[in-house]
């Protein structure tokens, strides 16, 4: 094509020649070399267009390469909406579920919410009625409690007073342990002849039969009863502190008798007082600590109706028992 153009261009050159002025002829060649311009202009334009279009050609094909590939992602991106959709459906209908239930949930609620509301006003005003409660126990608690502590002051008090009883006790016991053992070291010669001397009750007893100090039926004190008396009134004597009772007893045996004497009572008494009498002008004795009464038959120590039982039951008795002045102010102060 371009050959074929060249020579065209050729022949219009040649007849121009042949045909045309110079002037013509100049004019032409420089028609002819714009033309030669223009042409050039255009086939380097051709060329770059070639270039272009190839170019344009090879980003075509990777156009479609690339549209191919969309096409294929709109279809799994396609693929994957709808699946999203009907996931999105599902929960939406998991949601509207939820909802109701949530809804339901709610109103029961409510009806839940009013009974607690109702059980709390019940509480709290339980919870009022048991404070009120505590707080009249707590002023219980505290009045026993002052109480309490009023009754431990007094309990100590008492406990000290118990105390000091018992120190007295102790004493008083172990006064008549000595006053036991004085007698006895006073009697030595007369125990277990007709005498005898025992312990008990906090009392010493010195226990006389009739045949140590009087004859059957007689008041009158027979000389070796009155040796044991006055060995009692040096005892006596010396501890002031020691109380007497002479008690006379008598057999269950009737007396008969017209004179002063006549019955067991009167013989008691009578021989009581004998016995009282002697000890007191035996030694320089306190006559108001001794005391006399006869119990006639009616103390005995052995209820058979036996010679030996008669003979027992006949007896005066000296129970000696330690003054109890300190004992009993303390009990007075109590």
């Amino acid at each position: 094509m371009v050959k074929q153009k060249n020579i065209f261009y050729y022949l219009v050159i040649v007849l121009m020649a042949s045909c045309v002025p110079a002037r013509l002829m100049e004019e032409t060649k420089a028609k002819l070399g714009a033309c030669e311009s223009e042409l050039a202009a255009l086939k380097k334009t051709s060329q770059e267009n070639d270039a272009k279009l190839a170019e344009l050609k090879e980003q075509s094909g990777r156009d479609k390469k690339s549209i191919e590939g969309l096409k294929h992602d709109t279809t799994i991106i396609g693929s994957s909406l709808r699946n999203m959709t009907s996931k999105y459906d599902k929960l939406n209908m998991l949601n509207e579920q939820l909802i109701d239930k949530y809804n339901k949930l709610l109103n029961g609620s409510e009806r839940d919410n009013t009974k607690l509301s109702v059980n709390l006003q019940l509480t709290q005003e339980e919870l009022l009625q048991k404070q009120d409660e505590l707080k009249s126990l707590e002023l219980k608690l505290n009045k026993q409690k002052a109480d309490l502590d009023n009754l431990t002051v007094e309990l100590r008090k008492r406990e000290a007073r118990v105390n000091e009883l018992e120190d007295i006790l102790r004493k008083k016991d172990q006064a008549v342990a000595d006053l036991r053992k004085k007698l006895s070291d006073a009697l030595i010669g007369f125990e277990n002849k007709g005498l005898t001397i025992t312990q008990k009750n906090g009392k010493v007893y010195i226990s006389m039969d009739e045949s140590l100090l009087f004859a059957s039926g007689k008041t009158n004190v027979e000389p070796k009863g009155v040796d044991a008396l006055k060995n009692v009134a040096k005892v006596l004597e010396q501890n002031p502190d020691i109380n007497v009772m002479v008690e006379g007893h008598t057999d269950d045996v009737p007396m008969k008798g017209a004179g002063e004497i006549k019955d067991n009572w009167d013989l008691s008494v009578m021989r009581a007082t004998s016995v009282t009498k002697i000890m007191l002008g035996s030694a320089n004795i306190d006559a108001s600590r001794i005391i006399s009464a006869g119990r006639g038959e009616y103390v005995p120590l052995d209820k058979s109706k036996t010679p030996e039982a008669r003979k027992k039951n006949r007896r005066t008795e000296l129970i000696l028992t330690p003054k109890l002045d300190e004992l009993l102010k303390v009990l007075g102060s109590n």
